[in-house]
């Protein structure tokens, strides 16, 4: 996986999400933000 920002983590993991096309590359940005401790979405 090639660096990302933070910002840039998200978005991905947002957009693939949106897609529902590869759920392996779901799975890995969604185990990088957790362990930078990123919340992906605002909590209402």
């Amino acid at each position: 996986m090639k660096i990302m920002s933070n910002e840039q983590l998200v978005f991905s993991y947002r957009d693939a999400l949106k897609s529902e096309q590869d759920k392996e590359w779901i799975k890995i940005l969604k185990d990088e933000i957790h362990r930078r401790g990123l919340r992906p979405f605002k909590n209402r």
